[in-house]
């Protein structure tokens, strides 16, 4: 699983123009799924999320986690952030888990993440999504719960 967390100060989904899910302060996390994820990846993922110390403490230093400042999630499918393009010139999507079993996964982090204690809103799997965020900071991490570096 590939994910890239964003610090926001706000972030929103909107589909066919109107909004469907809103956070204020938080992370915007994309989400990829790959075809060989399962649910270690999830909570890998779900606990890099809650605890990873992206927001400042009050000497301006990276010590806080999502838990520690109350703040919200919004979770999207992105299978994009898997696209390949080591060769030629349109990424390969290969890697990427099938909609079938992507989206029980993603279902299964939104609950992980809500299980630790973070309040989850989401986008819409399979759906052309406009995805507005003001970036806090800006902070941007990637996390992968694979050994390997990136895809």
């Amino acid at each position: 699983m590939l994910g890239v967390i964003q610090r926001v100060s706000e972030a929103e989904i909107h589909v066919g123009g109107e909004r469907i899910s809103r956070i204020g302060g938080g992370v915007l996390l994309l989400v990829g799924i790959r075809a060989d994820d399962a649910e270690k990846d999830v909570s890998f993922m779900a606990d890099k999320t809650a605890n990873l110390r992206i927001f400042p403490d009050e000497e301006g230093n990276l010590n806080r986690s999502l838990l520690d400042v109350k703040g919200e999630a919004l979770v999207v499918s992105q299978f994009t952030l898997l696209g390949d393009t080591r060769k030629g010139r349109r990424p390969s999507f290969s890697d990427a888990a099938k909609p079938e079993q992507a989206e029980p996964l993603y279902r299964s982090l939104i609950d992980a993440i809500q299980s630790l204690g973070v309040p989850v809103k989401e986008g819409k799997f399979r759906a052309m999504m406009d995805v507005r965020f003001v970036n806090s900071g800006p902070v941007t991490v990637i996390v992968n719960s694979k050994e390997k570096k990136w895809n």
